[in-house]
């Protein structure tokens, strides 16, 4: 069903008519341009393109004059050369753009990486100063020798002070047993080191 139309009002302007053009996919009009900046910027392209100049000149000086169909001037030539350079100027201006974009993105992206690596290399470099710091008040090798060695003499001379102490101890029994008229008596020798 059809809309009713809206009476047109004297106290507003007109909407503007919009000539409706036909849609394009910018994505694919861009993939397509550059694939054209791309090959016109070959070789490839610079070859063929000779070959055909080289022909229609040949063409147009060599033919009998009735099968020429671009006299001495070459206008129609030099019109198609022009149509081609206006067309491609605006695609390879196109394709350029598209790729500064890329680009602009890749550089974003590489700066993005560049300071979350930083990041990590401060991170990192943190860990390794606290582990450096922790590490220095953790005994070494050589420390923890050192005190077992200066273990052992204590405990050796421990031994010592004890065997000295069991043959004093072990003397005034015998002194005490020899005594006359002392019975002998077994008492547990004294120890110096633990007060027993």
């Amino acid at each position: 069903m059809a809309e009713p139309r809206r009476p047109e009002r004297l106290d507003q302007p007109r909407e503007p008519r919009r000539l409706s053009m036909p849609r394009l996919d910018p994505e694919a009009f861009g993939r397509w341009s550059e694939g054209i900046a791309r090959y016109m910027g070959t070789a490839n392209f610079i070859v063929c393109m000779t070959v055909v100049i080289a022909i229609w000149l040949g063409w147009n000086t060599l033919a009998p004059p009735d099968l020429r169909f671009d006299p001495y001037t070459f206008t129609f030539l030099t019109l198609l050369l022009s149509l081609q350079a206006s067309y491609a100027a605006p695609l390879i201006l196109l394709a350029q753009g598209r790729q500064a974009a890329r680009d602009r993105l890749a550089m974003e992206e590489d700066r993005r990486r560049a300071a979350m690596q930083k990041a990590d290399t401060e991170y990192l470099a943190r860990e390794i100063a606290a582990l450096r710091i922790a590490l220095g008040e953790v005994a070494t090798r050589d420390f923890l020798r050192s005190e077992l060695a200066r273990l052992l003499e204590e405990l050796d001379e421990q031994a010592q002070r004890r065997q000295r102490s069991d043959r004093r101890q072990g003397r005034r029994e015998l002194e005490r047993a020899s005594r006359p008229g002392r019975t002998a008596e077994i008492s547990e020798p004294a120890d110096e080191v633990d007060g027993d």
